[in-house]
């Protein structure tokens, strides 16, 4: 039993390493001065991203190039200024990724 229980630690331990990789790499890059996971900042919480059926192609452009107007509503018109070439490509895709799986 007491192996069992070990087993079930460790398995959940390494699917949230990814996710806290992640979420070091959305602070790194200076993410969480507008967003937040679960609760509106600035832009809107991540998970009502994911919420909403945002496209994975579409996000990426958002964060890599900024935008405005995706969410006026929750933003009052703020736009999001964009991320590249400050944080890479690749970066952007494990963010986009990260936030689609939220």
């Amino acid at each position: 039993m007491k192996s069992i229980i070990t087993a079930a630690v460790l398995a959940s331990a390494l699917v949230a390493a990814p996710a806290m990789a992640d979420l070091d790499l959305a602070k790194k890059s200076g993410c969480l001065a507008c967003h937040s996971v679960d609760k509106k900042v600035v832009g809107p919480a991540w998970k009502d991203v994911a919420a909403s059926g945002a496209d994975r192609a579409r996000l990426i452009t958002s964060i890599s190039k900024g935008g405005k107007g995706n969410w006026t509503a929750v933003t009052g018109g703020v736009p999001m200024p964009p991320y590249s070439p400050r944080v890479s490509d690749a970066n952007i895709e494990i963010l986009a990724d990260f936030i689609l799986g939220l």
